[in-house]
């Protein structure tokens, strides 16, 4: 049975789910209608942080153009450049049991692909969500849906996956940021 989280809520994963070392996070979304004569794409990134809140280096910032990290314990299955359809826009697996000792948090996001350009922001999408779903069983275990809380924003920190006394949790964040996939990187020590 899936957990539904609201924004700031955290929850046990692997000490409620005894044995669990692989899931998928789906990241999903729609856009509104809207009339800019642009098409949308919205993109998932990882970013694998180490005690200070930083990508060790940019392998630990995983996206379209770089699928995997060093240890291929976080795998990106591929870029989704419509959004079109149910279910989950984009995927990432993640080996929990293989993530490096020094990483202690993985940050999910969304962003705007060319935002500023294509004039577009969040809130333009709506019905944006994470899942975490267990790989072995295909059972979705948690669901954060986002709400429609954003406006101006072109990137969203969604959800993360952080370490806690030898356990795996959650936490669904919901942060949004002004200036994209930029932000981000600037946040997370990569600029």
């Amino acid at each position: 049975m899936s957990i539904s989280l609201s924004k700031g809520q955290k929850i046990d994963l692997t000490k409620t789910n005894p044995g669990l070392t692989k899931v998928l996070v789906g990241l999903g979304w729609d856009t509104n209608k809207y009339d800019g004569g642009k098409s949308f794409d919205l993109d998932s990134s990882v970013f694998c942080l180490n005690a200070g809140g930083k990508a060790p280096s940019e392998k630990d910032f995983i996206f379209y153009n770089n699928l995997q990290n060093a240890s291929g314990s976080v795998v990106h299955t591929g870029d989704n450049l419509t959004g079109e359809g149910d279910g989950d826009d984009e995927q990432v697996k993640v080996n929990l049991a293989t993530v490096p000792a020094d990483i202690e948090k993985i940050a999910f996001c969304i962003t705007i692909h060319e935002a500023a350009d294509r004039g577009q922001n969040f809130g333009q999408v709506t019905n944006a969500f994470v899942r975490i779903v267990s790989e072995d069983s295909g059972a979705e275990l948690i669901r954060y849906d986002l709400g429609e809380d954003f406006s101006v924003e072109t990137a969203i920190v969604v959800g993360e996956l952080y370490r806690h006394g030898g356990e795996w949790k959650f936490n669904a964040v919901g942060s949004g940021y002004k200036d994209g996939l930029a932000g981000l990187c600037k946040d997370f020590g990569l600029m």
